[in-house]
């Protein structure tokens, strides 16, 4: 059993680990961090690297929140945002059209919370990929997880990630160049079917 943060539409090296896994732990229990996954992802738009980040409601007085408790901030329209950037990324991929309903879907949802958004993603994912996993969630948040591999730093965006990611062929690398370990979104639209074998065949024992 491996223990993962719950982050927006993860990067492909959270689902590389969890390919290898049939049971995964949410981590639920922990104070929010800026600069990681938790509610930004990164595809590959017209212009590179593109971020999508989801609107939180800050802590005014300056004290830490826990994850589970961060609220998205209902000022912004992000999911329509997301969706169109989505849309124009990836329109022409192999396997857009495949997916477009699923995630039509998941963007009508309302969403109070970033950990709902979050959960309902990973899960909307798995399924897609299939991904056969037994999901359960952190009762206490654990500085060291003893019985369990821990992978919660894959949730962090700056973190260098110790995996070396074999290329695929990505919408705009003519362009740009390949851009490793983008949001999951990217593989998936992508290589559709292949993905899992692709997520499987990397290397990530650490």
């Amino acid at each position: 059993m491996i223990v993962i943060q719950p982050s927006y539409f993860g990067p492909i090296s959270q689902f590389a680990v969890m390919s290898k896994y049939a049971e995964v732990g949410l981590e639920v229990c922990d104070n929010y961090q800026k600069q990681t996954y938790r509610n930004r992802c990164y595809i590959y738009g017209a212009n590179g690297k593109l971020m999508l980040n989801i609107p939180i409601i800050h802590q005014k007085d300056g004290y830490r929140q826990l994850t589970k408790n961060i609220k998205i901030e209902p000022a912004f329209n992000w999911k329509t945002q997301h969706l169109k950037s989505i849309q124009t990324a990836y329109q022409t991929s192999p396997f857009f059209e495949f997916y477009e309903d699923d995630f039509l879907a998941f963007f009508e949802k309302d969403y109070t919370h970033l950990l709902d958004v979050n959960i309902s993603g990973i899960k909307l994912i798995s399924d897609l990929l299939g991904l056969e996993i037994t999901f359960s969630e952190t009762s206490a948040y654990k500085p060291v997880i003893e019985l369990k591999k821990d992978y919660r730093f894959l949730a962090n965006a700056k973190t260098e990630q110790p995996f070396t990611f074999e290329t695929y062929t990505q919408m705009f690398d003519d362009k740009y160049g390949y851009i490793p370990n983008l949001s999951i979104l990217d593989l998936l639209f992508m290589e559709g079917p292949n993905a899992l074998n692709y997520l499987e065949n990397q290397v990530t024992e650490i």
